[in-house]
């Protein structure tokens, strides 16, 4: 809100009106408002927003998209909670209780899937044309413990009772 008033003041023995405005905090802080949303808006509309594409790579042979299903198991029946990753990024699924699987996106000829599991050789299938099913059988990884016990000290405890 401006406010006009006059003032009289004395200078060397004349009195000489004054015209003086006043602004209140309000309008100045409606002033800082206004300022600083005019740039920021000038700030968003003066740099461009560029959208992510994904070029093609050249492992990508032809535009034909494939729904991947599939079971894995071992020796003894299907396997739960196999990892089954896309290689070179974060996209993956896991096995359900029978072994099963279903790729969430669709997959290119020429895209490698990872199959992982904890005591197991990890396998890594390549999507050739046309492949919608893959059967896996997963090999067990053998772990060998090297050492011996030495059973014959006993233990006795540092601390004093």
């Amino acid at each position: 809100m401006k406010t006009n008033f006059t003032l009289k003041q004395k200078h060397n023995g004349f009195i000489k009106p004054v015209n003086v405005e006043h602004f209140s905090k309000r309008d100045f802080s409606k002033r800082t408002l206004s300022f600083i949303a005019i740039m920021m808006l000038f700030t968003l509309m003066s740099n461009p927003l560029f959208a992510q594409t994904n070029a093609p790579t050249e492992s990508k042979v032809t535009n034909q998209e494939l729904v991947v299903k599939g079971i894995v198991s071992d020796e003894f029946g299907p396997l739960p909670k196999v990892n089954v990753l896309l290689e070179g990024t974060k996209i993956g699924t896991s096995t359900n209780k029978k072994g099963e699987f279903t790729f969430p996106k669709t997959l290119n000829p020429g895209d490698v899937l990872v199959f992982s599991h904890l005591s197991y050789n990890s396998a890594k299938v390549k999507i050739i044309e046309g492949t919608t099913t893959i059967k896996l059988v997963l090999t067990s990884d053998t772990i060998e413990m090297i050492g011996d016990l030495n059973m014959e000290k006993r233990f006795k405890s540092k601390r004093s009772n």
